[in-house]
């Protein structure tokens, strides 16, 4: 398993979200909707960018560049009129050693890609493909648009059950580091409401209040922050 898949393993996309926050750390989110074609699919790799004009060659190039673990993504402008992936790009995508793929638009195969067992994030299924063939771009291989961020291989991608996010690769380590210390305070926070302890109570709820009142400008977020509760980040 790919070194940065098992460090997301026991974490989640909601976690690392908070741990960006928490790290002051730019955090990029796939428009909603993207989702895995097999239920309960995970991915987390470096990005490997692709911007998809008609044709599998720009896949299949990027193929070239591909290392161990990184995941596809692809550019497709989020179009809704065709599926720019199937059953051949993933199958070549496994055999080049990617972890998976995540496409700014639709798939198709979904039988066939449930069988390859490789995790694929997309809009949803189409059955018609291309039936155009665009201009090819100079930075076709440098980077890929996801919805209003730009990514590169620069970049990290998580992906699971609550959607896909990018992160700088550079800020990775350390955001699911704080992402994991957010994952434990939140389970001991849920062990101790089922056993009655209420979140108002953990959280000190009726002092914030009060603080609030002598203090407009202190905001839950720091008051959580003051007593290392986790919740909103």
């Amino acid at each position: 398993m790919d070194t940065m898949l098992k460090a997301f393993a026991e974490l989640s996309t909601p976690l690392v979200a908070d741990a960006c926050l928490r790290c002051d750390v730019p955090l990029r989110a796939a428009p909603p909707g993207v989702a895995a074609v097999v239920p309960g699919h995970r991915v987390a790799g470096r990005v490997l960018p692709a911007r998809h004009y008609g044709s599998v060659d720009v896949f299949l190039e990027a193929f070239g560049r591909a290392e161990a673990g990184d995941v596809l993504v692809v550019d497709n402008g989020g179009r809704q009129d065709e599926a720019c992936v199937g059953d051949l790009a993933v199958l070549e995508a496994e055999a080049a050693g990617a972890s998976g793929v995540v496409v700014w638009g639709l798939h198709r195969d979904t039988t066939e890609l449930a069988e390859i067992g490789l995790p694929v994030f997309s809009y949803g299924s189409h059955p018609p493909g291309p039936v155009r063939l665009d201009e090819q771009e100079p930075e076709a291989l440098v980077s890929a648009r996801f919805g209003e961020h730009r990514v590169s291989a620069d970049d990290v991608v998580f992906g699971d059950e609550d959607g896909v996010l990018f992160v700088a690769a550079e800020h990775a380590e350390r955001v699911l580091a704080t992402a994991a210390g957010i994952r434990d305070t939140e389970r001991q926070q849920a062990r101790r409401i089922r056993a009655g302890d209420t979140l108002r109570r953990q959280t000190d709820f009726a002092d914030y209040l009060a603080r609030r009142a002598a203090d407009p400008s202190y905001t839950f977020r720091r008051h959580l922050r003051r007593i290392g509760g986790a919740i909103e980040e």
